[in-house]
């Protein structure tokens, strides 16, 4: 009987971790870590390139459900966006040939690069997706959520850092 009551309790909390995560964290004045990562065509990304616009950088994987929940909110920011300073990045932390067709399928319309051990270290560490940080004009981090956050909580804050 204590088995599958610790059983059923986790399969109840597990995924209720897994889709709503941790509040939001500020890290303000914190400077963005430079990462260099491939992107899916396989060109290098240096992110400090991106210095001046205000930046999302989403740490994601194709399986995760909150993930996938967030993509479309991110696919209307960067083209509502993309012509006033601002730029959207997603980390996938699934393997390439899993990520190409993915963004395919569902329109991914910003970069998409392939994480690995050393970005998941200089933002980490990465213990949930997905972990999102809106990085501001002058590369430092502005906030940073973990968990599924509605396009609201994003929108507000790039007009935000857009102002500024």
């Amino acid at each position: 009987m204590r088995k599958s009551t610790l059983v059923v309790m986790l399969s109840l909390i597990v995924p209720a971790i897994l889709l709503y995560g941790c509040a939001s964290i500020s890290a303000q004045d914190q400077s963005a870590p430079d990462i260099k990562l491939q992107d899916i065509k396989g060109n290098a990304i240096q992110l400090s390139s991106f210095k001046g616009k205000v930046i999302i950088l989403d740490f994601f994987a194709t399986w995760c459900p909150p993930c996938r929940q967030e993509i479309p909110d991110f696919i209307a920011l960067q083209e509502e966006y993309k012509d006033k300073d601002f730029v959207m990045i997603g980390v996938s932390l699934t393997p390439l040939d899993d990520v190409k067709p993915f963004t395919e399928k569902l329109g991914i319309n910003y970069t998409v690069l392939i994480g690995d051990d050393k970005a998941e270290s200089a933002y980490g560490p990465i213990r949930s997706i997905p972990t999102t940080f809106v990085i501001d004009k002058d590369f430092k981090v502005a906030k940073k959520y973990i968990g599924f956050r509605a396009k609201e909580v994003f929108e507000n804050d790039v007009k935000e850092l857009l102002s500024k």
